[in-house]
């Protein structure tokens, strides 16, 4: 896919989450033979992301499979320490961040939402009337705001963007930014790698 008038930008897969509702590192789950990780990784270089790199999670799995590592600065403190961790070491304005749970990461939802940015700090898709932080793309401005916020404490995405210009995007197809917490919300074929005892708990 081409990168549109838009230009560059760089592409972030977070992956430091314990995972501990999956029962197992959601990251290197295989789906139609192709871990989420990768296929996240994918999904941002289709898009056109000049680099693309992983925050947090397995070090050496992640080099295994050819992808850039870098380490969270602030492990199990949820999603926003890694944000403002890729926001730091990006050396490409605006930077595409999404998590590596997604069932089917989508080069074209990537695309739209750069596109929306503008002269925006960030672009975030909205489903079923809720935004979703963990597939946002966030002009590196947004820096100092997210530090501030952090250092005070917060560790909420959605608290933590008070005051910035915040663009939202409704996607014309939702599925695009499903993601899997459970095992129950994985494809069919990826839970056959799971433990069956974990396969069977439903969560309301």
């Amino acid at each position: 896919m081409s990168r549109g008038v838009n230009g560059a930008f760089a592409g972030v897969v977070l992956a430091g989450g314990a995972s501990q509702r999956m029962g197992t590192d959601k990251a290197f789950i295989e789906v139609d033979g192709i871990t989420m990780l990768q296929r996240a990784a994918d999904a941002l270089r289709d898009a056109g992301a000049t680099t693309v790199t992983v925050i947090g999670g397995d070090e050496q799995k992640t080099i295994a499979l050819g992808l850039r590592y870098l380490a969270d600065a602030w492990p199990a403190q949820g999603p926003l320490g890694g944000i403002i961790t890729a926001l730091r070491h990006a050396r490409t304005n605006p930077v595409a961040v999404l998590s590596c749970d997604l069932t089917q990461p989508n080069a074209a939802a990537i695309h739209a939402l750069r596109q929306t940015l503008g002269s925006n700090d960030i672009a975030v898709p909205v489903v079923n009337g809720q935004r979703e932080w963990l597939h946002a793309v966030w002009h590196r401005r947004s820096l100092p705001t997210l530090e501030r916020t952090f250092a005070h404490g917060e560790r909420a995405p959605k608290r933590a963007v008070q005051g910035l210009q915040v663009i939202d995007y409704e996607p014309s197809d939702p599925t695009w930014f499903n993601d899997a917490d459970y095992p129950h919300q994985l494809p069919k074929t990826s839970q056959s790698q799971l433990a069956p005892s974990t396969v069977n708990i439903r969560h309301a």
